[in-house]
């Protein structure tokens, strides 16, 4: 086994025009369907007028270039981990430099996970609501939900055979905005006098709740954190330069509805759409069919990068095991069912309980904006253990820390409108990541390890017992334990004392989660020779470890090499990895009376063993056949127990 990271680092990041092609299909979705809502989050209930369109587009323009192009296109992409991104990739990089920093890790991923159950309906809802221009009697629910399912239930079969589809189509999109937007700013060219920062600066000092208004402004921006999670899909130098056709696009787009609602000052927004109204009547209905399939793009782009993000939080020990399939070849692509279902449920009853995009805006955003003020403070640690200058650091940090704490001051008003909906969300995935993450620590804390040398006479001697029935020819422990002479204690006693298992070859097979997304390797110390054998697999966290096929390849090449001796003369050493007599054992803990914890590490531990009972199982989670696998039972007994001094009475 093979690190090909270095090579596959190598490829994504190298500049091609497919490669930009297939940016523009996969990354900026959720960025490039803004203007179908965000127009219409600004000006809310407000009366139409030229301080707060001028303002609102002028916020758009230099939002825009701040926090998407600057912060997160040109910054934070530099933040690769072997190209790949996202904020447990920026955690990965940075994750020895102190423990506190899984907080705005888990903080972030949760928000960003939230947020994605909201991205789609206000998506689709948005595009469907052109269908009101040309009837406005017409129930959009139902179409919205029918593609919402659909969507959900095509993840299954992967976007391999479609994504080719993807990039062409975006191409339509935003060529289509950009024209329209083009063809309406042509009209009122003093439009563009709105670069002009004093027009943002006067909306948010001079118009009555202009702070407020931002938190529509930030909607042109909430796809920045998918664009960084999304980078190692296609590449930096890719995503840079389609961001410059694509920025060019949306603020053609932005400026033409601004020109377009200047005529309709002193109105409210029933007067005209914001997005549809640039529309020709002749273009309405194709118009409609191009922004649904947008729309479409954008949350499979979506709900592909909260699959990645939640098998990286498996792979850190932050989430439940859950299960993994691949739905496609297509490298790094995951389909996790468990999370599959769960989103389309969210999704539907988001759709069922706000019921227009005007009522969505009010809950899209806030979450989001935690997401971005979480990687900022991650960006700076990354920044400072690079040895870039502080003046720098503390430049990038205060900066986007003003800009991403205004917005949030400013996305606080939807609060009590729906956005405590996604907070509420967020907060249950960051309690569940805690409690599995502090439930792991505190039983690895417990746990008891012995020198597996002294105990090799007597694993020796019983592997030789002949007057023991035999176990298993090949008898595989899973350990946490990364140092070969060290072993679990409760190994030890599975193996002697419970119930002596006789073998010809004990396995200890221990597996650790590196920091570089692709990485797959392996080593193997010989204890004894014949005896015992330790195996470590280093994986990265973007692997779905699948033990059972990667372990009986590690065999078939130590056979080979005449490292160990496979005793079957039926086998063939022509045949990629070994088959015969393996048997896995996982040791399961639970619970035990026996302990003497605190308040608050009870509460932790038991909902730990809670969400450990609903999880997948060991066997599943390492991909390991269900035929040759034991699972054992071990009480865990944590904490000082009490010492309870029992007299021995004398009979009679």
């Amino acid at each position: 086994m093979s690190d090909t990271s270095h090579t596959h680092n190598h490829t994504i990041t190298r500049f091609s025009w497919g490669g930009v092609l297939l940016a523009l299909g996969i990354v900026f979705g959720d960025l490039g369907t803004s203007p179908l809502y965000t127009f219409k989050a600004i000006i809310g209930d407000h009366t139409i007028s030229e301080t707060l369109v001028l303002g609102g587009v002028s916020a758009v323009f230099w939002t825009l270039f701040f926090q998407t192009t600057l912060k997160y296109v040109f910054i934070t992409m530099k933040a690769d981990n072997k190209g790949e991104g996202g904020i447990f990739s920026l955690y990965a990089l940075i994750r020895r430099h102190g423990k506190w920093v899984l907080w705005p890790a888990i903080i972030g991923g949760s928000f960003m996970i939230a947020d994605s159950l909201i991205t789609p309906p206000i998506s689709v809802t948005s595009a469907m609501e052109g269908l009101k221009v040309l009837n406005p009697d017409i129930a959009i629910l139902p179409i919205t939900i029918g593609i919402i399912v659909g969507l959900f239930l095509f993840q299954q079969t992967g976007t391999n055979r479609i994504g080719k589809f993807f990039g062409p189509a975006m191409v339509v999109w935003f060529g289509m905005i950009a024209v329209l937007g083009f063809r309406s700013m042509l009209h009122d060219l003093s439009v563009l006098r709105a670069i002009d920062p004093r027009y943002a600066i006067r909306l948010v000092a001079n118009y009555p709740g202009g702070l407020w208004v931002l938190g529509g402004v930030f909607l042109c921006t909430t796809g920045a954190e998918a664009l960084y999670a999304d980078m190692g899909h296609v590449g930096r130098k890719n995503i840079q330069i389609a961001w410059i056709f694509i920025k060019i696009a949306l603020l053609l787009c932005y400026f033409g509805e601004a020109a377009l609602l200047l005529n309709y000052k002193g109105q409210h927004l029933t007067a005209v759409d914001a997005f549809y109204g640039l529309v020709p009547d002749w273009f309405l209905v194709p118009s409609i069919v191009i922004a649904t399939s947008a729309t479409i793009i954008a949350s499979q782009a979506l709900i592909t990068g909260t699959f990645t993000l939640f098998n990286e939080a498996i792979r850190l020990n932050v989430w439940p095991k859950l299960r993994i399939e691949f739905p496609t070849d297509m490298r790094g692509q995951v389909y996790v069912p468990a999370v599959n279902w769960v989103m389309m449920t969210g999704c539907i009853g988001m759709v069922l309980h706000f019921k227009e995009s005007s009522n969505m805006e009010a809950a899209f955003g806030l979450s989001v904006t935690l997401t971005m003020l979480m990687t900022t403070v991650l960006l700076s640690v990354y920044l400072y253990t690079r040895r870039v200058s502080k003046i720098v650091v503390a430049l990038v940090f205060l900066s986007f820390t003003w800009i991403e704490l205004t917005f949030l001051v400013a996305n606080l008003a939807k609060f009590a409108h729906g956005g405590w909906i996604t907070l509420l969300i967020g907060l249950l995935l960051i309690s569940t990541m805690y409690i599995w993450y502090a439930g792991k620590k505190l039983k690895s804390r417990y746990k008891q390890f012995v020198d597996i040398n002294s105990y090799l006479p007597v694993l020796k001697e019983l592997s030789n017992d002949t007057a023991v029935s035999k176990y298993a020819t090949h008898l595989v422990y899973l350990t946490i334990s990364g140092n070969a002479d060290k072993i679990e204690e409760r190994i030890i006693d599975s193996i002697l004392y419970q119930q002596p298992k006789r073998a010809d070859l004990y396995w200890f097979v221990n597996i650790e989660v590196v920091d570089e997304p692709y990485h797959a390797s392996y080593s193997t110390k010989i204890v004894e020779p014949e005896e015992v054998v330790y195996v470590k697999f280093k994986l990265g966290f973007r692997v779905v470890p699948r033990i059972n096929i990667l372990f009986k390849k590690v065999v078939a090449e130590m056979v080979r090499n005449n490292e160990i001796r496979f005793d079957n003369k039926y086998y063939n050493k022509e045949i990629p990895y070994v088959s015969g007599d393996f048997r896995f054992v996982i040791m399961k803990s639970f619970l035990s009376v026996e302990n003497n914890l605190s308040l608050l590490d009870n509460l932790v531990m038991r909902l730990h063993f809670i969400l450990d009972k609903i999880s997948l199982s060991d066997d599943k989670a390492y991909g390991l056949d269900y035929n040759n696998v034991v699972v054992e039972r071990v009480p865990l007994v944590l904490g000082k127990t009490e010492n309870i001094t029992l007299i021995r009475e004398k009979h009679g």
